[in-house]
């Protein structure tokens, strides 16, 4: 048997406002909640509510043979509890049919995993937490911010209690090995490494509806043959893509959710293969062995590496000053908490990926999901955010200090 893994990603980040240094110290919003607000009901109307739609009705019709899974951060979360609270209702649904397993992350999206262990840990129990009340289940397979993971990480996640990680199938990491196969990370002793099948996975999340590209177009039957093209010895292909590709990325009428309401078919038609969860490979498939990850690998870009992220100075500079403060404003946060969830959705990873630089391939992807007009403006906006988040964090222990200050004793005659 070969065993078919879908898994959707589902991330909102919350956009910061044009913050200027005018703003720093007035105590105006960091962020841009009309604007927020807009895209999360956009992507809802277009993406999320008639997808999950079209998720059940596959379930309902294959009898529980179709199985699939989510990553929803807590940011789209929030989002949708704010502004949409009936695609929450939707997954929801999703989750009492059994057949769709929910997954845990970093609450925030966040590369804390890379900057403070601490701060990831708190994200990770936050998030499983979260999950487990929303959709009835203790989520067991993690899935770190856009597939960023080392020996380090997967290790943390271990120790977390997760039995299954996801990453990514890239070439320089794999070399000679298959994606299709189930690894166990170098230095672990029990979670179970699932690797996405990058190609096939791309067909649909990126090539779909390129006119320019020689397979255009792609039925559900020509994808499910390539699919059955894989060798029965390699038992996984993990597909792993971004939920807003149904319907935001690939529009309606390129044909997507109609080749998703025929893919299942298609694919069944092969009694070798089956529709399975990360869980359910965690539960049945042994590690072929170990996969040695001595440098983080993600699922962006050409090179899969930190780049979009961390490769110029503004992102470092940014990521490093961001977390600077990370110990002080959890211990402020127990008093303050607004002050800390404010911060921690600063963490989220989106508003270093706005500062990314690298305009070749990969240009493109980044311009699209950048609501500025360069990444410079990114950073500026960003750093101004946080001058003024160090102005809050200051008056908030200021504040506290004189509440705990012992009173001066009163003069007596």
């Amino acid at each position: 048997m070969t065993a078919v893994v879908f898994y959707f990603q589902v991330h909102q980040p919350f956009r910061l406002r044009r913050f200027t240094a005018a703003d720093v110290g007035g105590r105006a919003e960091w962020f841009d909640d009309i604007e927020n607000a807009r895209i999360l009901r956009r992507v809802a109307e277009k993406c999320y509510l008639p997808m999950t739609a079209l998720l059940a009705r596959l379930v309902a019709k294959h009898a529980g043979e179709f199985r699939c899974a989510f990553s929803i951060s807590g940011t789209a979360l929030d989002q949708m509890q704010k502004w949409s609270p009936e695609c929450i209702e939707s997954f929801q649904a999703l989750a009492r049919t059994g057949c769709v397993e929910f997954l845990a992350e970093t609450s925030h999206h966040s590369l804390a995993a890379l900057f403070d262990p601490a701060e990831f840990d708190i994200q990770v129990e936050n998030q499983a937490a979260r999950v487990e009340k929303l959709f009835g289940h203790r989520p067991t397979t993690f899935r770190n911010t856009e597939l960023v993971i080392d020996n380090k990480i997967a290790r943390r996640a271990e120790d977390l209690g997760f039995t299954a990680i996801l990453g990514e199938g890239a070439d320089r990491l794999l070399g000679w090995r298959s994606p299709r196969l189930v690894y166990r990370p170098e230095g672990c002793e029990r979670i179970k490494l699932l690797l996405r099948s990058y190609s096939l996975a791309d067909d649909i999340a990126f090539r779909f509806s390129n006119r320019g590209w020689s397979e255009w177009p792609v039925t559900a039957q020509k994808w499910a043959g390539w699919l059955h093209q894989a060798p029965e010895a390699n038992g996984v292909v993990n597909l792993f893509m971004d939920f807003e590709t149904f319907g935001e990325h690939q529009w309606a009428d390129s044909g997507i959710f109609e080749f998703m309401e025929q893919m299942p078919t298609a694919v069944l038609a092969d009694s070798r293969f089956k529709f399975r969860t990360p869980a359910q490979i965690a539960a049945d498939v042994e590690a072929i062995g170990p996969l040695d990850i001595p440098k983080p690998v993600s699922w962006a870009d050409t090179e899969r590496d930190l780049t979009a992220w961390l490769g110029n100075h503004m992102q470092r500079t940014a990521g490093e000053a961001l977390y600077r403060h990370a110990a002080m404003v959890r211990e402020i946060g127990k008093k303050k908490p607004k002050l800390l969830e404010s911060w921690r959705r600063l963490t989220t990873s989106d508003h270093l990926y706005y500062m990314c630089t690298k305009w070749f391939a990969d240009g493109d992807v980044h311009k699209y999901f950048s609501p500025y007009q360069n990444p410079h403006e990114a950073f500026v906006v960003f750093m101004n955010v946080l001058d003024d988040f160090k102005l809050r964090m200051r008056g908030a222990k200021e504040a506290g200090a004189s509440k705990t200050a012992p009173k001066k004793a009163q003069r007596t005659n």
